[in-house]
């Protein structure tokens, strides 16, 4: 199973902008996505990025964040800009293999946008 390791969680005003990374230890041949998870809510895709780089977005998030992946890095990125305090959670990189298998999921790291 691959593993995932994200980066770049912390605390921003509302507003702000923060950048997320994933990296991922062995190939990501499949889709890579972040989902998040706000206290008392379940867990949510958030934004999700094929091979190819085709892209879905929930639509709380579109035209404010955008992810990217590096294929050559085993790295997904999440960039988000306009953060609302509706946006803090626990973020969670995951990856899904193109043939099937279980998904790999990322240890999360904690979102908190101020008010």
């Amino acid at each position: 199973q691959v593993q995932l390791v994200e980066s770049g969680g912390g605390l921003v005003q509302a507003g702000g902008s923060l950048r997320l990374s994933c990296a991922a230890s062995g190939s990501t041949f499949g889709t890579m996505g972040w989902y998040r998870q706000a206290p008392g809510s379940q867990r949510e895709l958030v934004a999700r990025i094929s091979m190819i780089g085709n892209t879905n977005y929930a639509d709380s998030v579109k035209g404010r964040f955008t992810i990217s992946r590096d294929n050559a890095k085993n790295t997904v990125y999440l960039q988000m800009n306009s953060l609302k305090p509706e946006d803090t959670a626990v973020y969670y990189c995951n990856f899904q293999p193109f043939y099937g298998g279980s998904d790999s999921w990322g240890q999360g790291t904690q979102v908190t946008v101020s008010s």
